[in-house]
């Protein structure tokens, strides 16, 4: 059952993720067209929601997992605590893994190692994806002008 959760939970974030990246920029030509500000309000509102979708989704992965193997050690040792503490601590890890800060002090073990790779891959990409997308907008909208 853990497993299954688990699998919905990083196919609904590859869905955002490959949604943001290869949606259809015709569709909404005009709003991601960038004039004089070089700013788009939606795409940033976008990437920041696609952000916090990953965040949450690695962090439900990393508690569900939790329940069941010991994914992340803190201090190099296993905490156990509440639902809510472990909820929190697992939201907190993908926090600082997505943004690629590493305090180190709760660290990946076994699975978790794959995970956190995959979500600091991810992490890389996101940024990247980004200003692909806008370029992408504005050559499309050079095209019909």
């Amino acid at each position: 059952m853990i497993w299954l959760l688990t699998i919905l939970i990083f196919g609904i974030m590859i869905m955002s993720i490959f949604e943001f990246v290869c949606g259809d920029v015709k569709r909404n030509n005009r709003r991601h067209i960038l004039k004089d500000s070089r700013f788009s309000h939606e795409l940033f509102y976008t990437l920041f929601m696609i952000y916090i979708i990953v965040l949450l989704g690695f962090g439900c992965i990393y508690f569900l997992l939790s329940l069941e193997y010991v994914v992340l050690l803190e201090h190099n040792e296993i905490h156990d605590g509440s639902f809510v503490q472990t909820l929190l601590r697992s939201i907190y890890f993908s926090g600082v893994t997505l943004l690629t800060i590493g305090y180190g002090d709760i660290s990946p073990v076994g699975i978790g190692r794959v995970i956190a790779i995959f979500q600091a891959l991810i992490s890389y990409i996101l940024p990247t994806a980004f200003v692909l997308r806008i370029v992408q907008g504005n050559r499309s909208a050079q095209k019909q002008y």
